[in-house]
This record gives structure tokens, C-alpha cells and sequence, in this order.
């Protein structure tokens, strides 16, 4: 069975783009998949994280996996930190990096801009990632668009690794669904559903009240116009809006234009807000009864042990092949 590798970082609170572009994928990849879903907490402090923030962060969306649908029975679902083969395999990749590729990168550009001050840690993370791919040797690898560059270097250290010492790791590829796979800001259509934007107005968090629901999609940009129509150039705004309401109803982009023909973007945005509160509320639910039943720690554990079969037989194949001496069992 193929295998699928995916984490989300516990920095900020989870939003419907991370459900719909991420979470309801893994959801349907693990019927066909051996998958590994992980909190990418490694990942999360090369920027400064506060310490109480980061470990309910970590928890929360660990339970949120899980009440989306992940079933920690057919995936594993772990905190990256749990299974340190991930470092160590991430450590001896940064010595196959060059600067120039990770300097090619262009989040890290994106993301030091106009900063005086950068940490180590966010200028190698692509090699960590890389890392966190091939210690299960992974098939695919469901990415969004700004993380395609990263998979392309995991992809040229696998070859480069194969090709200095044996064949060993599979080439990964790219999952990217091609519907809803890219939910845009509430505020900006040009840009992503971030839980990192400043302004709360532009998200909506997958634990928001049913009535923040309703309050931030009535104010969500649309445009001067009055029809309800799927055209990205044109309509970028509705458009998103448009998109949210075909993947949390079911139905399709020409259905929903049918439905609201004649109508005022005040009704389809009401209509939306509802579609939207009846796909989180179960979740929110099932999110609030793995934190209280404390069962959670349990499933984080059995996941990482999971991993770790396959991680530590991984580095020490690698290590073996790089010339490592290895302890004697």
C-alpha cells in the first residue's frame, strides 16, 4: 500500500481553508493510503513561540485531526516531536543542502522580509521537511501551491542521496486536489485563508461560534455587482465565497449559480453562513469530546510508536549507508 506523509503546524487556530484545502483530503486518503498525519511542532518554533500557547495549540489541533474525521485506527496521528527520527534524519539532510537551494526558497524570503534578525531555524526548515518525508519513504504528499518548492528539494536531496550511496528512497509526489484546494481570505480574494492574518475578520476559525460564523461572512468582501456567478477574474471575491459554499453543501459551482440566480448577495451569504454552521458544529462537537474524555494522549501515543517502527528502521538504514558506526544491539 502507497503510503501519504502530511502535517499542519500548531502556530494559530485553524480555519475552514485548512479544513477544506487539507483535513478533508486526509480524511479520504486514509481508505486508500497507509498515512501518517502529524503536528509539526518542530516546525512550528523557528518562529518564537510562547510556551503555554504552543502546547494547547499542539493538543488542539491534534483533537481537531481527529473530529474531522481522521480515524487514528486506519492513520496515525502523532505529534512530530514524539518521533525523533524526524530530527536526526532532518540534521543529516541539512549536510546534503546547499545554501543556494535553501536560499532559492521563496517562503523564507517571504517570511524575513524587511527583518533584521532571522533564526537558523527557518532558513534550514525546508531540510527538516524533507525529513519528515522520506523517514517513512512516503509516495504522496498532499501540498498546497506554496509548498511545492519544498517537495521539489525533497525530491532532489532523495535523488542525491540515491545516487551517492545506492538506491534507497522513493521520489515522492504531489497531491494536490484539484477542487478546494485553496480557500482564500474573507477580505483579500488574492490572498490565502491564513490563520496567521492579523485581522480575525478574514478567517473563519474552525471553532468559532456559530454566530462568529454569521458575523464574519456578512461582512466578507464581494463586489459591486449583484449576480452570483463562479468567475475568479472577474468575481474573485464571490467567487471564493462560491467555492466555500460548493465544498461544505456538496453541490456544484453551477448548481449554487442556479439557485441564487435573481437573488442579492445579502440571501447567499446568509444561506452560506448556515452551510457552513451545520459542516462545523458536529465537528466542533466531536472536537470538544476528545478533549474532555482525555482520550487524547492515548491516541498521540499509539500514533507516534506507529511512526516510529517505521522512522528508526529508515535512519538506520540510512546511517548505515552513509558510513555511520552503528551501536552494537
Amino acid at each position: 500500500m502507497k503510503k501519504v506523509l502530511s502535517g499542519i503546524q500548531p502556530s494559530g487556530k485553524l480555519t475552514l481553508g485548512n479544513y477544506i484545502g487539507a483535513m478533508k483530503n486526509f480524511v479520504k486518503l486514509q481508505n486508500d493510503y497507509a498515512c501518517n498525519f502529524m503536528v509539526v511542532d518542530l516546525h512550528a518554533i523557528t518562529v518564537a513561540q510562547e510556551p503555554a500557547a504552543l502546547r494547547e495549540q499542539s493538543e488542539a489541533v491534534a483533537a481537531l485531526f481527529v473530529a474531522a474525521g481522521i480515524d487514528p485506527d486506519k492513520s496515525n496521528v502523532y505529534m512530530q516531536s514524539h518521533v525523533p527520527p524526524h530530527s536526526e534524519l532532518g540534521w543529516i539532510l541539512t549536510t546534503l543542502t546547499s545554501m543556494g537551494e535553501l536560499e532559492r526558497m521563496t517562503q523564507f524570503k517571504d517570511k524575513t522580509a524587511g527583518k533584521e534578525s532571522v533564526g537558523a531555524g527557518l532558513f534550514v526548515y525546508p531540510s527538516l521537511m524533507a525529513a519528515d518525508i522520506l523517514v517513512y519513504n512516503a509516495d504522496l504528499v498532499p501540498v498546497g501551491e506554496d509548498q511545492k518548492q519544498h517537495l521539489e528539494l525533497t525530491r532532489d536531496l532523495a535523488g542525491r542521496f540515491n545516487h551517492r550511496f545506492g538506491e534507497y528512497f522513493t521520489i515522492p509526489e504531489p497531491y494536490i486536489p484539484e477542487v478546494g484546494a485553496r480557500i482564500m481570505s474573507l477580505d483579500d480574494a488574492s490572498k490565502k485563508m491564513s490563520k496567521s492574518n492579523p485581522n480575525p475578520g478574514s478567517y473563519i476559525a474552525l471553532l468559532d461560534t456559530p454566530d462568529e460564523i454569521r458575523k464574519k461572512i456578512s461582512r466578507a468582501t464581494t463586489d459591486s455587482g449583484k449576480e452570483v456567478r463562479y468567475d475568479p477574474a472577474e468575481k474573485p471575491e464571490v467567487s471564493n465565497l462560491m467555492s466555500i459554499y460548493a465544498e461544505c453543501s456538496g453541490m456544484s459551482l453551477e448548481q449554487i449559480r442556479d439557485h441564487f440566480e435573481g437573488q442579492m448577495y445579502g440571501n447567499f451569504k446568509k444561506q452560506l453562513a448556515e452551510v457552513v454552521v451545520s459542516v462545523l458544529e458536529p465537528l466542533q462537537n466531536r472536537y470538544h469530546e476528545i478533549r474532555n474524555s482525555g482520550q487524547l494522549h492515548d491516541i498521540l501515543a499509539k500514533g507516534a510508536a506507529n511512526a516510529m517502527e517505521t522512522a528508526s528502521r529508515t535512519l538506520t538504514d540510512v546511517k548505515e549507508r552513509m558510513g555511520f558506526l552503528l551501536p552494537k544491539k
